[in-house]
């Protein structure tokens, strides 16, 4: 075959060409990939060196789950398209929700195991799933894409703050105990003045526990520090050309870092005691636990990335001009569930196809699948690097509280974007799919115990305010609207979407 007939897809390039581009799509997705092992190692109060043995798993399963998706694996798995695989912000609520539930390493092992069995169903699934976008319109992904970011602005500001917001203050344990001990000494003073017989008194506070701010939360200096990343990559957006402004989140925590570092916050002890190489090994917490409900909450949630990635594909189909049949389709979905699989097996999270890097392919022009192929291969290498993985853990919380504003707040704002493509003058049944399930979406933010009634099992679902509007926005859809098929709206929102 000559070269004039190979599909740009399918071209070959030069080694040192496919390094430089393959470099480039691992710095675009690099702050968001490693964003979702932060914040779910974080929410399950993990060690420091358990949050970098995530993010070391989670880099090392991005660069695989690409390799299977870009290079292709028999002829079931792989869209063999430029695909660049991460761990998707869909899923952070649901984990963070498990976390909060139960903490550590034996939290850690139940969101793995409903990890792994939301991969196999998944994977049985994906045939049925290619076949359902005309479930999924704009006016339900734009809706499920901006709670994401609505969801994940409460981590951003968290991080900016110093911690979340039930960290502002804490018990003051001396008053506390003074005024515990006062209410003692008025109750026992009551039942010796009482007549013989009287029922004793209980014992009443005379107030509200007495509460003292964190000096750490919201403390000026870290604030300043994110408020300067987020001014730095403002500038960078706005100034920067090319590839700088694609990396401008990246570079910002890097000044924001060197700042850290100058103010005498930020030191780099755990990356000088970290190895230089290690091997990225399965079940490193210990064999998960399987819980029912949590995973086919995490399944709920695959259902939701396979839709996405369903529009991403046609997407990338449309932009490189490489047509996808639906046997091809299936490949693409039911990869995204054998990456799950392999993330719930090496210590990491449910994967999709990273939008920003859709968005390069279009921005570059450069169609050719073996660029993904050594991006995914320069991934791993990253990933049995134990010092990169512990460098990124050192990065004080303030710094990427700047970084998360923007990266968070974009999601939200692409959902916004794909909402505008939708028809909301003529059929007004849209406004109502929206207000509705932005709404259901916002009950866990706004009443974070509104399940305390409810059978503890279901709390891990009730909590995740993503999984409220994604079931919302589907079933009013359908009440309203039926399951029209429009695949060029779909490929559309696809387009659009390019930062989650």
């Amino acid at each position: 075959m000559s070269h004039s007939t190979v599909h740009p897809v399918d071209e070959r390039l030069p080694a040192g060409k496919l390094a430089a581009l393959g470099l480039q799509h691992v710095l675009v997705m690099y702050a968001g990939a490693v964003a979702v092992p932060l914040i779910v190692g974080r929410a399950l109060k993990l060690s420091p060196e358990q949050v970098a043995l995530l993010i070391s798993a989670d880099l090392f399963c991005c660069g695989l789950v690409t390799l299977i998706q870009s290079l292709g694996f028999g002829r079931h798995f792989g869209i063999k398209l430029p695909v660049m695989m991460g761990v998707t912000f869909a899923a952070v609520g649901p984990m963070v929700a498990m976390a909060n539930v139960q903490s550590g390493p034996e939290g850690a092992r139940a969101i793995f195991g409903a990890i792994i069995g939301a991969g196999i169903l998944s994977m049985l699934i994906a045939p049925l799933m290619s076949r359902l976008l005309r479930f999924f319109p704009p006016v339900v992904t734009g809706t499920i894409i901006a709670i994401i970011g609505i969801s994940l602005m409460r981590v951003g500001v968290g991080w900016a703050m110093g911690g979340p917001a039930n960290l502002a203050q804490s018990v003051d344990m001396p008053k506390l105990v003074t005024m515990v001990d006062g209410a003692k000494a008025a109750a026992a003073a009551a039942a010796a003045s009482a007549p013989a017989g009287a029922a004793a008194s209980a014992i009443k506070l005379p107030g509200p526990i007495p509460m003292v701010d964190n000096a750490n939360y919201g403390a000026l200096d870290n604030m300043a520090v994110a408020g300067f990343v987020l001014l730095a990559i403002l500038l960078l957006v706005k100034l920067g050309r090319g590839f700088v402004a694609n990396i401008a989140v990246l570079l910002g925590i890097v000044i924001g870092c060197v700042v850290a570092v100058g103010m005498g916050k930020m030191n780099f002890d755990k990356v000088g005691k970290a190895h230089w190489f290690d091997l990225v090994t399965p079940f490193a917490f210990g064999m998960p636990s399987f819980d029912l409900v949590m995973v086919l909450t995490m399944t709920l949630v695959m259902i939701v990335v396979m839709i996405e990635s369903t529009g991403m594909f046609l997407a990338l189909s449309d932009i490189t001009g490489k047509k996808i049949d639906q046997p091809a389709l299936s490949a693409g979905l039911r990869t995204d569930g054998l990456g799950t699989l392999i993330g719930g097996i090496f210590n990491t999270f449910p994967y999709t196809s990273f939008s920003q890097n859709v968005g390069l392919v279009g921005v570059t022009g450069v169609k050719s699948r073996w660029v993904c192929v050594a991006a995914g291969l320069i991934m791993i290498v990253l990933g049995m690097l134990p010092k990169m993985a512990a460098l990124v853990e050192s990065v004080p919380q303030f710094v990427l509280g700047g970084a998360g504003l923007v990266m968070f707040g974009m999601v939200a704002a692409t959902g916004i974007r794909i909402l505008t493509g939708v028809d909301f003058k003529h059929n007004r049944h849209n406004l109502y799919i929206v207000a509705i399930s932005l709404g259901a979406g916002l009950i866990p933010l706004v009443a974070p115990r509104w399940t305390q009634h409810m059978a503890h099992s279901l709390h891990p679902l009730l909590e995740s305010g993503i999984l409220l509007t994604a079931i919302s926005a589907v079933l009013l859809n359908l009440f309203f609207n039926g399951g029209k098929a429009d695949q060029r709206a779909a490929i559309e929102a696809a387009k659009a979407a390019e930062a989650h």
